[in-house]
């Protein structure tokens, strides 16, 4: 593995990679699908058995690990802690080959990469750096976020899970509740109430926790459209060794800014995607009913369009600074916000487009699967803070406008 990027020019990187690659995916082959053909299913969230995520997750850790050990799977990383050491150019440039192969989906590790190991090497130990970035990125280990709670919500500052030291480890109990991907998580990244006699913002502390320890209880939330991509998790007394503290002790809410920034980053730069495949499929809908050269249905579909376009080229700029070494900004509150508010409209056009087709399955294809999306819709408003929170973001931190009341001290 290469460990400086003076060492390799980005023509020869390009080369090692495409060998890669070739040499282990098969090419990714366009299929023009038309209505009528293959599943019809559109979702927002998951709706796997178990069985189903096992296998993803495996397929996941297993291709992770081949790229990983042929030196592409933390690219701009630090040596140090099992990264390449290579500017962001060229992990746009693996990212962009790769796209062009057919690779298992990374789904079950974005948490980890997207939210949890920049926290990490940001605010962890020595220790800790050691012991879990190198697993992350080569999907030994899985991470999983364990913010909200039951009486909460968005209000991380009120959280209760109560966490007390004795002698060289922390002692945890509480309750975590929306948590996605407990179920298979390695590990979690826990804000915890340190010192309850401090304002609420200033007696939290942060930590990693090992999901499998004694006093780790996970239990699926079903959800209305009938899967499980959710968990509560219950905590009885767990053990955490005092260096997986993440940043200083009543210090937890520098560190979760670090990680909320991230998972916006992480959600709200992928709001193109998440809306353009949809609404692919709501032309394709509106041509299917004879719908399509509707005036009034015309111009609804061309204002959800330039929304979509508009929301992937903010994101595009937000994006751009991480990968230029800056922080993610509350930009990136205004990226997730349009990706939930374009899902929003994408949903509301399909159930106008269908009537009572979208709540009563008739057996007709791409018609009834569309209850999916518009049951899930509600779920990505409420993930990565809700619309709510968003709004205040933006108001307050990029509009400058004044605070919100509030009757907490």
């Amino acid at each position: 593995m290469t460990a400086a990027h003076d060492t390799i020019s980005e023509a020869e990187f390009t080369a090692e990679a495409r060998a890669f690659l070739e040499e282990n995916a098969p090419r990714r082959t366009v299929r023009q699908m038309a209505f009528g053909e293959g599943s019809d299913e559109i979702s927002v969230l998951p709706e796997r058995t178990p069985e189903e995520d096992a296998a993803e997750v495996a397929a996941a850790k297993e291709w992770a690990a081949k790229v990983f050990d042929a030196g592409f799977g933390w690219i701009t990383g630090p040596p140090a802690y099992g990264g390449r050491g290579l500017p962001g150019s060229y992990q746009r440039i693996y990212s962009g080959l790769e796209a062009g192969y057919e690779t298992p989906s990374q789904a079950p590790r974005l948490i980890g990469l997207g939210m949890i190991a920049p926290t990490i090497l940001a605010h962890g130990t020595e220790a800790a750096k050691q012991a879990y970035l190198r697993k992350l990125w080569r999907g030994d280990v899985i991470a999983c976020q364990l913010f909200s709670e039951p009486s909460n919500g968005s209000d991380l500052a009120g959280v209760q899970t109560r966490a007390t030291r004795d002698g060289d480890e922390w002692v945890v109990s509480g309750q975590k509740v929306w948590t996605s991907g407990a179920h298979y998580s390695d590990i979690g990244e826990i804000i915890c109430r340190t010192d309850p006699e401090l304002p609420k913002h200033k007696g939290l502390s942060m930590f990693i926790i090992d999901m499998k320890a004694p006093g780790v209880e996970v239990r699926p939330l079903r959800q209305m459209t009938g899967g499980a991509s959710f968990n509560e998790v219950f905590l009885e007394e767990v053990r955490v060794p005092a260096d997986h503290l993440l940043g200083e002790e009543n210090g937890g809410w520098t560190v979760a800014l670090t990680t909320l920034m991230n998972e916006r980053a992480a959600i709200g730069g992928g709001g193109s995607g998440a809306g353009s495949g949809p609404a692919h499929r709501l032309l394709e809908l509106m041509r299917h009913l004879g719908l399509a050269d509707d005036p009034l249905l015309r111009q609804e579909y061309a204002d959800l369009w330039v929304r979509l376009q508009v929301a992937r080229w903010n994101s595009e700029r937000a994006l751009s600074k991480i990968r230029a070494g800056q922080l993610p900004g509350p930009e990136l509150s205004t990226a997730k916000l349009s990706l939930t508010e374009n899902m929003r409209r994408t949903a509301e056009l399909a159930a106008r487009l269908l009537g009572p087709r979208i709540t009563a399955d008739t057996g007709e294809w791409g018609t009834y699967a569309w209850s999916q999306f518009l049951l899930g819709v509600p779920g990505m408003r409420i993930a990565g803070g809700t619309d709510e929170v968003m709004r205040n973001i933006v108001a307050e931190r990029v509009l400058g406008l004044p605070k919100e009341p509030s009757a907490s001290k």
